[in-house]
């Protein structure tokens, strides 16, 4: 129990200092903006508020200005059950990317951080498949 209210009090402090250090949000003109939400419409990421890796993805989300669905699975219990059903454990962060093709489950917050780069970042062309 105390390990558990420690461990709740660091991540709600990691939680604070992250939304006052945000990093820039990337900037792309309206209608490039527009592509990339509507390639992100099929995304959402499982996550707790104050996980730390959770919160390094999140602000990966904010550095890209990926505005993903987030899904609470630490106080959402539909959200929590879908993740261990349909993604195979609980675990956060989570990227869950509905496709034509299927439904993929990206787990680490690194890999969905790479992922979201590689398809998103600065870099990246502007319209490409999933």
């Amino acid at each position: 129990m105390l390990l558990k209210l420690v461990r709740e009090g660091l991540g709600r402090t990691i939680a604070f200092v992250d939304s006052i250090t945000r990093p820039t949000p990337l900037q792309r003109s309206p209608e490039a903006q527009r592509q990339v939400e509507e390639a992100i419409s099929g995304m959402s990421l499982y996550q707790y508020f104050a996980c730390p890796f959770c919160i390094k993805t999140r602000r990966a989300l904010h550095r890209l200005s990926l505005p993903l669905e987030l899904r609470d699975a630490q106080n959402d219990p539909e959200h929590r059950s879908t993740l261990e059903r349909e993604g195979g454990r609980i675990q956060v962060p989570c990227l869950r990317i509905d496709a034509a093709d299927g439904t993929r489950w990206v787990y680490e917050s690194a890999d969905i951080i790479h992922y979201l780069e590689q398809r998103f970042g600065a870099a990246a062309p502007a319209e490409q498949p999933g």
